[in-house]
């Protein structure tokens, strides 16, 4: 019996074992894409809200109206996000919920609240 090199059935073990491996890598790359995509979209929305819960923080308290809005909609890198905000008059104090919510193949949405004083 020759040792100097692999059989044919050893090369054909070691290509199905290393293909085991590359496949098991592509599928951890494409779970990694996926998060990074919803890992924007969450931040594009988190600053569209944001943005705009400050912006209604700095208005004067008797513009702040008890009630529910629709801010309307903005496209940002080709995903439609829907905004709405709901202000909630209590005492001396305005509470203001704002949210935001897209579809990115599944609906998300995100909301932050904050208390206004007189």
């Amino acid at each position: 019996m020759n040792s100097k090199g692999f059989s044919l059935l050893e090369i054909l073990i070691g290509l199905v074992i290393l293909a085991v491996g590359i496949l098991a890598i592509a599928a951890l790359q494409m779970t990694s894409v996926r998060g990074n995509f919803f890992s924007n979209n969450l931040m594009q929305g988190t600053y569209v809200a944001q943005d705009q819960l400050e912006f209604l923080k700095n208005l004067p308290y008797d513009q702040l109206v008890a009630g529910n809005y629709n801010d309307g909609a903005i496209t940002l890198a080709g995903v439609t996000y829907n905004r709405t905000y709901n202000i909630t008059a209590n005492d001396d104090l305005r509470i203001i919920n704002y949210t935001v919510t897209w579809n990115d193949g599944v609906d998300h949405r995100i909301s932050f609240s904050t208390v206004r004083s007189q």
